[in-house]
């Protein structure tokens, strides 16, 4: 693998006797309650202990476990109380959280996780606070050996993971590195959760406040760890409308409107790639899109979603503090609240990556995982996260600080995510 020069390597706090290998930390959450669930089921031997603010409500969330997890340890913390989280950190490997919104409540975290040595995985999609993380922890971080992984859900391992299994494969091949590379999303049946739904509101009060945040947000290398390194590639404007066989003779007949997570998404990847040492290539755009299908209805409603995801992000951006909240609040998900079980269940994503490459060379990443992807596959892909950076830690890249899902444990999750009921594979186009 390339060089890891951008976060540099540097040596680990013991972990080894902590009392715990993994923390999960807002587990009275929906999406906390959830990803306790899966680790009842899939931790195995590990040491897990349940964190949040009301041991009662703990108590509760512990007794609708399996197996072992109904003997798991409770911790008291909280975000407002910074020296618990300080104890939290230094009793674990690995802290997993779900509280957010984290531009609001995570940084208290990520500092008492960088100063303890301790990993870290969350579920943002608020680069605002993914670059505030970086600005203030990267450095302590790798000085400790911490890993402060972002971004360990729906947001935003299937964008992330399919592009490193591009590299892989291609570099397997000996195919060069690559080129224009799009992420289709081909089907999603589920919904935002009410955590993510607060963290896109607090993402766009914040901005709609701050020109330089609005501005920052705007460049595609906002998260990149030295942005006088990264190419000028033009814009790669994250809202755009396409037809899918400029992206892929696969996809000849569809139509493509902006995916709504496209710009926390992509700039993880381009973050990925500077941190591993640009093997995807400096030449590599990305983008993010979705199909709406193949009828002919489709090229007008690919074309009204793309106007409304510009007018959304142009004036939302700007604006967004002028609107009564009271009114946004009756229409979007409130926190810890979420869908059925059956509801959970019958959801699914199955998404697409599509690149070509220096050798001219096409391949096609897939990821699909059964389940909401807002809620019970967010829950799996946090889980493995944590597995991987509690049990794996002799299989992870050397990289410590302020890192993303590929950056820290590419090969590894690329190797988990399968048995634990994932779909991914790489071909190889004619």
């Amino acid at each position: 693998m390339a060089a890891f020069a951008a976060a540099g390597r540097f040596g680990d706090m013991s972990t080894a006797r902590r009392e715990f290998d993994i923390v999960i930390y807002g587990a009275t959450g929906f999406v906390g309650r959830l990803t306790a669930q899966y680790l009842a089921g899939a931790a195995g031997g590990a040491r897990v202990a349940l964190a949040g603010r009301s041991p009662e409500r703990l108590e509760g969330v512990r007794e609708t476990l399996a197996g072992a997890g109904r003997s798991w340890p409770i911790l008291t913390a909280d975000a407002s109380a910074p020296s618990t989280l300080q104890e939290m950190a230094a009793r674990t490997r690995v802290v997993v959280t779900t509280v957010g919104p984290y531009a609001k409540y995570g940084l208290p975290l990520v500092e008492a996780c960088a100063a303890a040595g301790t990993d870290y995985a969350d579920l943002t999609g608020e680069p605002n606070f993914i670059r505030d993380s970086i600005d203030l922890y990267h450095k302590q971080a790798a000085d400790t050996g911490a890993r402060i992984v972002h971004s360990c859900g729906f947001d935003s391992i299937p964008s992330d993971l399919t592009v490193f299994g591009l590299y892989r494969r291609a570099e397997a091949d000996g195919a060069g590195q690559l080129l224009d590379t799009t992420m289709v999303v081909r089907s999603m049946v589920g919904g935002v959760s009410g955590g993510t739904a607060a963290s896109m509101l607090e993402l766009l009060t914040a901005s709609s406040r701050d020109a330089t945040l609005r501005r920052a947000l705007e460049d595609p290398y906002t998260l990149s760890p030295d942005r006088g390194a990264e190419p000028e590639l033009g814009g790669q404007p994250d809202v755009r409308w396409r037809r899918g066989a400029d992206v892929a003779a696969e996809l000849r007949g569809h139509w493509l409107a902006p995916f709504v997570m496209a710009m926390p998404n992509s700039r993880i990847v381009r973050r990925s790639n500077a941190l591993l040492g640009y093997p995807y290539g400096r030449r590599m755009s990305y983008g993010e899109q979705m199909t709406v299908g193949t009828s002919v209805a489709a090229p007008v409603a690919a074309a009204a979603l793309t106007g409304v995801s510009a007018l959304t992000m142009n004036l939302g951006s700007r604006f967004f503090r002028f609107v009564p909240r009271r009114l946004v609040d009756r229409v979007v998900p409130t926190p810890g609240t979420g869908p059925s079980e059956e509801t959970r269940d019958n959801g699914h994503y199955r998404i697409e990556t599509y690149t070509t490459t220096t050798s001219g060379a096409r391949y096609r990443s897939t990821i699909a995982q059964q389940g909401d992807f807002g809620y019970k596959a967010t829950a799996v892909l946090l889980g493995e996260s944590a597995l991987a950076l509690a049990l794996d830690r002799d299989r992870l890249s050397d990289l410590r600080g302020v890192l993303t899902p590929a950056a820290a444990m590419g090969d590894v999750l690329w190797e988990r995510l399968p048995a634990a009921g994932a779909t991914l594979t790489v071909d190889r186009l004619g």
